[in-house]
C-alpha cells in the first residue's frame, strides 16, 4: 500500500492547484486524475469557451469595420482553425499543468479512485492511504426531466465545444453564464439563436439592473431571449428539425432549430467515490462541508464543485488553500464572500458582492452610484460605448458592497473593485485613489462620484 499525507482527488482547479501548495510545504501528495489534467475548466468549460468568444470578438469587430472607416472589407470564417486554434490552447496548458506536478514531485495516478475507508483509497485494484483526503471531483451538465431531455439531439456544453459546423439555427434552454456565452458566440459566427429562460430575468444571480442592459444588448445583436418560459418537451419532427415547446404567460409555444443546447447548470459529481465506505454524508445536491471545507468525516475534506457552494473555477483553487491551511494548522484571511465572477458575452459582465436584491432581502440601507461607458472617453475610443458601472455602499459606514458592470473589460473592473473590498474600501478612500486617463477603469471612479 502506498502511503502519502495528502491524497487529493480530482485534477481540476481546485485539485492540482492544492496539489502544488502541498507539495511546496513539504507535504508528501498523491493526486487522482480520472479525467484530463485541469479537469471541466480547462477542458470543457473556462478555457475552451474563452477561446470562442475571442473568435466571436474578432468576427464582431470586423463587421463593424466601417465605424473605423474600413469599407468593403470582407471575410471568410474557417471554423475548422477556430476549434484547432482552441484544442491548440487547451493543449498547451494541460502540458504546462503535468510538467508543473511533475517539478513539484507530485504523485499523479492516472485513475478514478474510490474510498474503502476514511483513509484508504483503492484505483486499478491497488490501495493507497493518506492522513488526510481532500475531494475534488468537479461536476456534470445538468439536465431539465422534460419529455426528449435524452434525445441524441440535445447537446450539453461539452458536446456544443466539439461540434465541427456552425449551427444554422440554436436554440439555447438556460439564461445563465452557459447558455448567454454560447449564444453570444454563435450568434457572432452567423447562427440564429434562441434563448428560454425560466426565470423572469437573465443572469439570475446578477443584479437586475446589468441583467435588462445585457438582455437589451444582446437583443440588439440579434439573439432571441424569452425569459419566464419553462421548456416542457424536446423532440425532432420529419426533417430532423429540433421543436422545443415552452410555456410562458400560460400559452404553449414552440420554437425550432437546427440545434440544441442544454445549459441548466451543473450536478456535483459524487456517484462512483464510495463515500458511504468512508462516512462521508453527501446526496445528489453535494457534499456538505463546513468553512473549513471539512466533511463530516474530520480528515476528509470536499472542494470546488463538489461541495456545491459556489460553481466557479478560481473558488475551487482558493477552498483548496483554505483545506490546506485547516489540515496545516494556519489562520487565512480569505474572504469568499468577496468572490469576482464574470460572463463573457458581448458586452461581458463583471461582479462582486451583494445585489441591490440581496441588500433590500438583508435589510441593509446602501448607497448607490452609477456610471455608463458611454461617457467614457476610452471605451469611445475602443468603439465600446455600451455599458453600467454599478457600486453598493452600506450607508452605515460608507463601505463597498458590491461592483456590478456590463461592458468592455467588465471582467478585469470587477476584480479592482474586489481589490478594493478586501482592503475594506469606503467611498472617502476611494476618492483618494488616482485613476489612470484615459482608461476605462474611469466608469469606477465615474459611478463613485455619482453616489447618492
Amino acid at each position: 500500500m502506498d502511503k502519502s499525507d495528502l491524497i487529493i482527488i480530482g485534477a481540476g482547479p481546485g485539485g492540482y492547484e492544492a496539489a502544488l501548495a502541498a507539495a511546496k510545504r513539504g507535504m508528501n501528495v498523491t493526486l487522482f486524475n480520472g479525467g484530463a489534467l485541469g479537469g471541466t475548466c480547462l477542458n470543457e468549460g473556462c478555457i475552451p469557451t474563452k477561446c470562442l468568444c475571442k473568435n466571436a470578438e474578432v468576427i464582431d469587430t470586423i463587421r463593424e469595420a466601417d465605424k473605423f472607416g474600413i469599407d468593403d472589407f470582407t471575410f471568410t470564417l474557417d471554423y475548422n482553425e477556430v476549434v484547432t486554434r482552441k484544442n491548440g490552447v487547451v493543449s498547451q496548458l494541460r502540458d504546462g499543468i503535468a510538467m508543473m506536478l511533475k517539478s513539484a514531485k507530485v504523485n499523479v495516478v492516472e485513475a478514478k479512485a474510490s474510498f474503502k475507508d476514511a483513509h484508504t483509497v483503492v484505483a486499478d485494484g491497488k490501495e493507497y492511504s493518506a492522513d488526510n483526503v481532500i475531494i475534488a471531483t468537479g461536476s456534470d451538465s445538468r439536465s431539465l426531466p422534460i419529455e426528449g431531455h435524452d434525445l441524441e439531439c440535445v447537446k450539453d456544453s461539452t458536446a456544443m465545444l466539439n461540434i465541427e459546423y456552425i449551427p444554422e439555427s440554436l436554440t439555447i434552454i438556460g439564461g445563465g453564464v452557459i447558455g448567454l456565452e454560447f449564444a453570444s458566440i454563435f450568434a457572432a459566427f452567423g447562427s440564429k439563436v434562441t434563448v428560454i429562460e425560466f426565470m423572469k430575468q437573465i443572469l439570475p444571480p446578477f443584479d437586475s439592473d446589468i441583467a435588462k442592459r445585457l438582455k437589451q444588448a444582446l437583443t440588439k445583436r440579434g439573439i432571441k431571449i424569452i425569459t419566464s418560459a419553462a421548456a416542457k418537451k424536446i423532440e425532432q419532427n420529419e426533417d430532423y428539425e429540433i421543436v422545443v415547446t415552452y410555456e410562458s404567460k400560460g400559452k404553449e409555444e414552440t420554437v425550432v432549430s437546427s440545434d440544441l443546447l442544454m445549459a441548466v447548470g451543473r450536478s456535483p459529481r459524487v456517484e462512483g467515490l464510495g463515500l458511504e465506505n468512508a462516512g462521508v454524508d453527501y446526496s445528489p445536491k453535494g457534499i456538505p462541508v463546513d468553512d473549513s471545507m471539512r466533511t463530516n468525516v474530520e480528515n476528509i475534506f470536499a472542494i470546488g464543485d463538489v461541495n456545491a457552494r459556489m460553481m466557479l473555477a478560481h473558488v475551487a483553487t482558493f477552498q483548496g488553500f483554505r483545506a490546506l491551511n485547516t489540515i496545516q494548522g494556519v489562520k487565512d484571511d480569505i474572504r469568499f464572500d468577496i468572490t469576482p465572477s464574470a460572463v463573457f458575452t458581448r458586452p461581458e459582465c463583471g461582479m462582486v458582492g451583494l445585489t441591490e436584491e440581496q441588500c433590500k432581502a438583508k435589510g441593509i440601507d446602501i448607497r448607490i452610484g452609477q456610471s455608463f461607458f458611454r461617457a467614457n472617453g476610452k471605451a469611445q475610443t475602443m468603439g465600446e460605448p455600451d455599458g453600467l458601472c454599478k457600486l453598493i455602499f452600506r450607508k452605515d459606514d460608507d463601505r463597498l458592497i458590491g461592483a456590478h458592470i456590463m461592458g468592455v473589460e467588465a471582467a478585469d473592473l470587477a476584480q479592482q473593485c474586489a481589490d478594493m473590498m478586501n482592503s475594506g474600501a469606503t467611498i472617502e478612500s476611494m476618492s483618494q485613489i488616482i485613476f489612470s486617463h484615459p482608461s476605462v477603469s474611469e466608469v469606477i471612479m465615474a459611478a463613485l462620484h455619482a453616489v447618492k
